[in-house]
């Protein structure tokens, strides 16, 4: 049976979304403070986002995933004008690129706040707010009169814009089941990766023909008319926080106790203690939870070689090669082609797992989410040791810039399938979740190009290439013993465990 169709403003506007049909259900309970009614999703629930339309759905994952594109682009666009911005205010290089590095740190400090408060408020209320503050820091950058001011002023949007890479994701797992979740995620999960390639190209042009402040200005325009969208197009998708406000509004409208079956199982807690659960579920997860910690380890590893290349593309091609910034910028069209053929094989594998998931009634083992893992670790350290020794100056530029595409085709791979192996072990906790490992991914981004060009100018281009090789290389048996060990892992887990549980009630509504 297919829900009735909700006006679109109805969802945005409204996220207790109490018809006649909601308050003539039959609830358990008996509407008391000792057996309050038990609200759940009602069978074909036009609220549920589970049983939104296919259309709505992804009109809403293309609306996240733009809004996350438009924070990882912001992030390296500022990268392509470091140039200007060193001449405008007479700094080094290395205090101007922690313009670059202080934002990605902000992705780190970010998500440890954002993503819990998602689960306590729901994703919509974070976006509108988060967004609109990560927009108008943008349009400070423009302005700024010095320095200090600058890198503030990106910290704070880094930090503030970190909202979307984490929330976005809770967006698409709160929405699309585990078998239709494959092409979403890749929609989305590609983001961090194209975005941060795409800036440099922009940003170099724009910074020699405009200057920098217009590079925050195309940055500024670009999230305020994704704010506009956002704001309008995507509505609450957090089911336990769609049902809390349910039942707050049955109960103001009727004079009777509802309680959401959630909070009703979980017992009440007060809000101090709601709080200190969220806040602390990201640190929890990522310090006592070998999966989620080990991932994320091997994910901020090759998040930090990407931004590493931010700094190491100028050394090889600009300064070796004496290419120019503009031209320099468009060496990352290497690390684009390679993301472009890993979201490519991603879409051909989901109907692998799908024949996988068919077999087991609809939803496969999270493990099954893990081939294209293994194959992104194996061709990631290849690709990056014939980058690191095809630099010379006798061998054409061509073959080094084909070899970084391994990079892009190997964050891609390990990203995408990553993220779905976690979302699909923690579903409820997916936004902490992906905090967890955006906080770790994120820290190696701001930190390795800080030491970038010392160890370029130390250990020479062949050599100091080859450092993320090795430790991409040391990370290759992790998708393999996961894949052979992860069910006996995931039996041990306290959090996996208690999402399952909690799934297990949300499709019994």
């Amino acid at each position: 049976m297919s829900p009735p169709k909700a006006p679109h403003w109805r969802l945005v506007a409204s996220q207790a979304y109490v018809t006649d049909d909601v308050l003539e259900y039959t609830y358990t309970g008996s509407g008391t403070t000792e057996d309050p009614f038990i609200v759940e999703w009602m069978p074909a629930d036009p609220r549920n986002p589970m049983q939104f339309s296919n259309t709505r759905k992804w009109v809403i994952t293309v609306v996240v995933s733009l809004a996350a594109l438009a924070i990882a682009f912001a992030s390296t666009a500022y990268s392509g004008a470091i140039p200007q911005v060193m001449k405008d205010f007479d700094c080094s290089s290395e205090v101007a690129e922690l313009g670059l590095s202080l934002f990605v740190l902000g992705f780190a400090i970010g998500p440890l706040l954002w993503a819990p408060l998602s689960e306590i408020y729901g994703r919509q209320t974070l976006f509108f707010v988060t967004y609109a503050v990560f927009t108008a820091f943008n349009a400070g950058v423009c302005g700024a009169q010095n320095i200090e001011t600058l890198l503030i002023l990106r910290f704070l949007a880094g930090a503030f814009g970190s909202s979307a890479l984490t929330n976005s994701g809770g967006v698409i797992a709160d929405t699309f089941t585990a078998s239709q979740r494959s092409l979403a995620m890749c929609a989305f999960a590609s983001t961090p990766f194209l975005g941060p390639t795409l800036g440099p190209i922009v940003g170099g042009f724009a910074g020699v023909a405009i200057g920098w402040r217009w590079v925050a200005g195309i940055v500024t325009i670009f999230s305020g008319v994704l704010w506009i969208v956002g704001t309008l197009v995507v509505p609450e998708t957090y089911a336990p926080v769609l049902l809390k406000r349910r039942a707050e509004k049955l109960s103001k409208r009727t004079g009777l106790v509802y309680v959401s079956k959630i909070e009703h199982d979980r017992g009440k807690q007060s809000i101090l203690q709601v709080y200190k659960v969220a806040l602390s579920r990201p640190w929890v997860l990522l310090i006592c939870e070998p999966i989620v910690l080990l991932l994320s380890i091997y994910t901020a590893i090759v998040y930090g070689t990407l931004y590493l290349t931010f700094a190491a593309f100028p050394i090889v091609y600009q300064e070796r090669r004496s290419w120019s910034q503009g031209v320099g910028g468009l060496a990352f069209i290497g690390v684009a082609v390679g993301m472009v053929l890993g979201i490519l094989l991603t879409i051909i594998d989901n109907k692998r797992y799908n024949r996988a998931a068919a077999k087991c009634g609809g939803a496969a083992p999270p493990e099954e989410r893990l081939p294209p893992t293994m194959l992104g670790a194996t061709v990631l350290p290849v690709g990056l040791f014939i980058f690191a020794w095809t630099t010379y100056d006798h061998i054409h530029w061509i073959v080094s810039l084909i070899f970084t595409g391994a990079l892009g085709f190997g964050n891609v791979m390990l990203f995408l399938s990553v993220s779905n192996y976690l979302i699909d072990t923690y579903t409820v906790f997916a936004a902490s979740v992906l905090s967890a490992n955006a906080v770790l991914r994120s820290i190696f981004g701001a930190v390795f190009p800080l030491f970038t060009t010392y160890m370029y100018r130390d250990l020479g281009v062949h050599w100091a290439s080859s450092v993320p090789a090795f430790l991409a290389l040391a990370c290759v048996p992790l998708p393999f013993l996961f894949y052979r060990f992860g069910p006996a892992i995931r039996a041990r887990s306290k959090y996996s465990a208690e999402a399952a549980r909690i799934m297990a009630q949300l499709k019994q509504g």
